[in-house]
């Protein structure tokens, strides 16, 4: 009679457990182990058109992992490139999308230019110079002096924003100067910029355009918020009330 259990000894089971750390490493480990393991069984198949049957199931059930994928733009292109990465590029199938490579997939970015750390006049913004630097280019004539003015009018803009106070164009012309590094002179000139009122105003419009629809009726009707767990007052007319 054959035993329906069969014991096992404990010290055997113990040393025959596998650990994470000691199977391979998962080169994209969202997909999990029992993937890595089809990919690893297709790429040591013989046959090329069973290798391609095998690929394409795998890309299938990749996707269904993966559904939210789903709505990615080029979503099989990218199933496709993580199929060959998580293979260590060894699967040799037919791709319906250009082969990635190790050096691409392994490229760093070139560093990005970041922007001066300590700009002397902070309340300016770092785009001013680039808008400097644009006018420098530009040839001497009315283009280039309409550029000026609106350079200038935009730094008093945000002097204003910055300082909630009144500001002199000498002061304005002084510091274009300073950043344009003396390419750009308006000191000596009678030009002016827009008053401050004008640019104040200006500015609180741009502040109220942020507003919801809601929020702008209910500030200008002068609604108040009223306070959790209270009733709003309701004032009764007694005129209307008809006397018994």
């Amino acid at each position: 009679m054959v035993a329906k259990y069969i014991k096992e000894n404990a010290n055997d089971v113990v040393f025959n457990l596998e650990y994470n750390a000691e199977r391979p490493h998962l080169i994209i480990p969202e997909y999990g182990r029992h993937l890595q393991k089809l990919i690893d069984q297709a790429v040591i198949i013989e046959s090329k058109e069973e290798r391609n049957k095998a690929a394409r199931y795998i890309i299938s059930v990749m996707g269904s992992l993966n559904p939210h994928l789903r709505d990615v733009l080029d979503f099989q292109h990218k199933l496709w490139d993580q199929l060959f990465i998580m293979s260590d590029f060894k699967l040799d199938v037919d791709s319906p999308y250009p082969i990635p490579t190790r050096e691409v997939i392994n490229l760093k970015p070139e560093r990005l230019a970041y922007p001066q750390k300590n700009p002397k006049y902070r309340f300016y913004g770092n785009n001013i110079k680039y808008m400097i630097e644009v006018a420098n280019k530009w040839e001497e004539g009315e283009m280039k002096s309409a550029l000026v003015k609106v350079i200038a009018n935009h730094m008093k803009k945000s002097y204003l924003s910055w300082n909630k106070d009144t500001v002199t164009d000498a002061v304005i012309f002084e510091h274009l100067f300073e950043l344009s590094e003396g390419t750009i002179n308006l000191i000596q000139s009678q030009e002016e910029l827009s008053t401050t009122n004008d640019l104040i105003r200006t500015n609180k419009k741009v502040s109220n355009k942020s507003l919801m629809p809601q929020q702008k009726n209910m500030k200008i009707q002068g609604f108040k918020k009223p306070i959790a767990g209270k009733k709003p007052f309701v004032k009764n007319n007694n005129n209307n009330n008809n006397p018994k």
